[in-house]
């Protein structure tokens, strides 16, 4: 089926205390959407986002409007860049997509199209629609979300979703790992990649030691956080930042073992490409970032964006679509995910072969489109 893909902008106001994007004008905020619009008319939308966006030209969202969904890809005001990332502000601007859609596009039935770390993203914004409860964010910033008065969506799409970026993250950490200030001296016990270190296949207790040595990380980096951003308040620098790296980001022992959470995904390998070389390289998760950033994006137990939490709070539709080689989101992450959604009915498919993002496989990307079509249609 033909389809118009349409350009466009949402901009509105916000104040804050400091400006944590490069360019544009104070006090105001532009979210670059696109929709995607088949030539037969539709009242209802997909509606995908993700925190650093940048997908409007992923195979699933194109294929998605040839069969004749109505879609919308609205990228955050961080796009490509998660450097000083505020997930409260993320949710905010697709909040204001979606209500432009609502009230000058005209749809009246929106789905959210969550679509990897899009997942996440999703249900945080409708937990705050159906459940508001955030004012502040995790670095203790006023940013009123409950005063926002978000749309609820009819539906939760998770497409080849990860829990959240702060549970992901944590799951990917390098425990071996034990003082952020020395990032390379790494304890050859807990180094996957260390010559010396341990070997697949990984044993129970191998694993579970490590999860807690990755969680036990993960909090020294939160404890560090606060710690310094109530130094720069006792200072009088309320409004002052930090911006730090954080090496290691790329060592869950399941990119090198496929026999725990056992898929279809390519061994020692990630959706980054080698393991080994993402784990320090420029492009890992939470490589470069700020205090309030990692107090927000990554903290594993601050994050109001948790993708578990949130998915307890919402009530209704999902449609769950698992890809079997999924080089990034392994089958416990939507297992994980549909076991928290307690309130919520739940359609679950899972799309053999697949890929997390379908490069290459145009006809895993149809079986997906018309899942998403022909669900849509029986929420009628």
């Amino acid at each position: 089926m033909k389809y118009e893909r349409i350009p466009y902008l949402v901009v509105f106001d916000e104040v804050s205390a400091f400006k944590d994007t490069y360019g544009g004008q104070i006090g105001k905020v532009a979210i670059e959407a696109h929709l995607l619009r088949p030539e037969v008319p539709s009242d209802s939308v997909v509606i995908f986002s993700h925190p650093i966006g940048g997908g409007a030209w992923l195979p699933l969202v194109s294929t998605l409007a040839k069969r004749g969904v109505h879609t919308i890809y609205c990228n955050t005001r961080y796009r490509g860049n998660d450097t000083a990332l505020i997930m409260e502000r993320a949710v905010m601007d697709f909040a204001a997509c979606i209500r432009d859609a609502k009230e000058r596009l005209g749809y009246s039935k929106v789905y959210l199209g969550g679509w990897s770390g899009g997942g996440a993203l999703s249900m945080f914004y409708q937990a705050e629609a159906q459940d508001p409860r955030v004012t502040h964010t995790p670095a203790g910033d006023p940013y009123d979300l409950t005063a926002a008065k978000f749309i609820p969506a009819d539906g939760v799409l998770l497409l080849a979703a990860h829990l959240s970026r702060n549970l992901t993250l944590t799951e990917w950490l390098d425990p071996s790992i034990t003082d952020e200030t020395r990032p390379f001296d790494r304890d050859p016990r807990l180094d996957l990649y260390a010559e010396d270190g341990p070997r697949p296949p990984y044993s129970a207790a191998f694993v579970a030691e490590y999860r807690a040595a990755q969680i036990a990380r993960n909090r020294r980096i939160t404890a560090w956080a606060k710690q310094e951003l109530a130094a720069l308040k006792a200072a009088g620098l309320a409004d002052h930042e930090r911006c730090f790296t954080v090496q290691g980001t790329m060592a869950d022992p399941r990119f090198l073992d496929p026999t725990l959470d056992p898929s279809d995904r390519r061994p020692n390998w990630c959706m980054l490409g080698d393991p080994k070389v993402v784990n320090d390289g420029p492009v890992g998760l939470a490589r470069f970032t700020t205090l309030r950033s990692w107090l927000s994006q990554w903290a594993y137990d601050e994050s109001n964006a948790d993708g578990l939490k949130c998915a307890a709070r919402i009530a209704c539709p999902m449609l769950v679509i698992e890809n079997s080689a999924d080089d990034a989101c392994t089958p416990s992450h939507a297992a994980r995910l549909m076991d928290a959604a307690v309130h919520c009915t739940k359609d679950h498919h899972v799309i053999e072969g697949a890929n997390h993002y379908y490069f290459g496989q145009p006809e895993l990307a149809q079986q997906a489109a018309d899942i998403v079509h022909d669900w849509i249609a029986a929420q009628r």
